[in-house]
């Protein structure tokens, strides 16, 4: 899918459900997603319960928690930095296996709005906030993130730091991602991505870099990661700046030059790349994340397309599915057969869908945050090779999954294990910040990280008999979306 197919006719606002046919909160069987969706005759459900939801704010603040010389302000009240936590993590480890000396925590601050300040207003902590920011650690780029709280008060960030910016040597990047904006938890990416475009690209197209691509990557993505995808551009002489996993606000900036851009999840720049397109006429590819044989391949033709190096792709697929094929038989034989469950994000869990594919696993339930056209997309796939499954719509809501599990009974859960784990399941996940799940290499190494949790279930088993999960049994005997309206479950 290139720019020229979809650039947009106006600025998008970073709220995902603005744009047309994107549902959240839903539950029923993939042929009628798929079939509904055709139609156009979905809905929007809601829901009378809910146990959790992931904010924008995390996903806000994770983007860009790797970028070098910044400090990040949360305009919020103490809880709200604690989704910083995951992304202080996954930025250590990742320095680490980079080799990185020093390792580096990412410098947070926030500004603690309390009862007083949501009453009188939170300007004057945010303006200190700010200034302390700058004498303590002179960076270069300062990001604000809006929460729920400073929404709600109606705090000005972006007067207050253009008031500010004459006195502060670092830009200053207001983010709003305040939580109450929408359901859609990718919209905390499309936050980031505005305040980047709008200020630190500076309007200005730098020259062209031939074979530069732009490589929109969270900083989830594992070194060994980073090394299998530079790894296969290289083969058709493609160089990658990766934004904003690692960067810098040179790199950032460096954004212009690209030749070309592309993602390695669907949801995480989908948005800016059409932006990008539309304002400095820089073309890119949006297809897949690549995970798995199909994806992998799918995703490399549409990087090559742009460059106009169809003809070489196809003998670098060739020779990788020659050199892994044979170990692909031997773990297909551990795993044909089996049944699977998977929840994950949007990209990642239609990846996984696919990926068991390889491996003749048979796809019964996926639970995704979020539906829309690219989702469309992968359904129609999925539905060709596995027929009719339960999708289950839903952002963070545990209480659905385990209610599924216990009916559906899979042989594997793939996911975040932590509930799963505690039903007794074989449990694995495809995000991995230690080893490759990308790529060729990412698709050997998934394939028997999953049959070994198969074959060796014991600590999960032990974990079941030794924990009780927080539900009374008539709920495992209960329609698993009663909760959600309009809900089209059948058993």
């Amino acid at each position: 899918m290139s720019g020229s197919a979809l650039a947009p006719k106006k600025k998008y606002d970073g709220i995902r459900e603005h744009r047309p046919e994107t549902y959240n909160d839903y539950g029923a069987g993939s042929r009628f997603l798929e079939e509904g969706f055709r139609k156009k005759c979905l809905k929007n459900a809601d829901r009378s319960f809910a146990q959790g939801l992931q904010c924008q704010q995390i996903n806000s603040i994770n983007a860009l928690q790797s970028i070098e010389d910044s400090v990040f302000i949360s305009h919020s009240p103490q809880g709200c930095v604690g989704c910083a936590a995951l992304g202080t993590m996954q930025y250590r480890i990742g320095q680490a296996h980079r080799g990185i000396r020093g390792n580096r925590t990412p410098k947070v601050i926030v500004t603690n709005l309390d009862q007083k300040d949501i009453i009188l207003g939170g300007e004057k902590k945010l303006r200190e906030a700010v200034h302390a920011a700058e004498d303590r650690y002179h960076p270069k780029l300062i990001f604000v993130f809006t929460s729920c709280a400073s929404g709600i008060i109606g705090d000005d960030i972006d007067m207050i730091l253009d008031e500010l910016q004459d006195e502060i040597n670092a830009r200053l990047v207001p983010i709003h991602c305040e939580g109450f904006k929408s359901k859609v938890c990718g919209s905390g990416f499309d936050a980031a991505f505005i305040a980047i475009g709008k200020y630190l690209l500076d309007k200005e197209k730098r020259p062209t870099q031939k074979g530069l691509i732009n490589l929109f990557a969270p900083v989830s993505i594992s070194y060994k990661d980073q090394l299998e995808i530079e790894r296969m551009l290289n083969q058709i002489g493609i160089t990658c700046n990766y934004i904003p996993f690692y960067s810098s606000l040179d790199k950032i900036q460096n954004i212009t030059a690209a030749e070309a851009s592309t993602a390695v999840c669907k949801v995480f720049a989908d948005e800016f790349m059409k932006q990008l397109y539309e304002d400095y006429g820089i073309p890119y590819s949006h297809t897949v994340m690549p995970i798995g044989m199909r994806n992998t391949d799918k995703w490399l033709r549409g990087v090559a397309k742009i460059f106009h190096k169809e003809a070489e792709v196809e003998a670098v697929i060739a020779s990788e599915h020659k050199r892994i094929e044979p170990e692909v038989e031997k773990i297909r034989a551990r795993l044909e057969g089996k049944r699977v469950f998977i929840c994950g994000g949007t990209g990642r869990s239609f990846a996984a869908a696919a990926l068991i594919d390889d491996y003749g696993m048979k796809l019964i339930g996926l639970e995704t945050p979020t539906y829309d056209i690219d989702a469309q997309t992968d359904i129609e796939y999925l539905n060709g090779i596995h027929g009719n499954f339960v999708v289950d719509i839903a952002n963070m809501q545990p209480f659905e999954q385990v209610n599924l599990l216990n009916r559906l009974k899979p042989d594997v859960f793939i996911g975040v294990p932590e509930w799963a784990a505690k039903l007794g399941l074989p449990t694995t996940h495809v995000l991995d910040m230690k080893r490759p799940t990308f790529g060729y290499d990412g698709l050997l190494y998934l394939g028997n990280k999953i049959a070994d949790q198969l074959e060796n279930p014991g600590f999960n088993k032990k974990l079941a008999s030794h924990s009780k999960l927080p539900y009374k049994a008539s709920w495992y005997e209960t329609d698993p979306f009663k909760f959600i309206d309009n809900s089209v479950w059948k058993d």
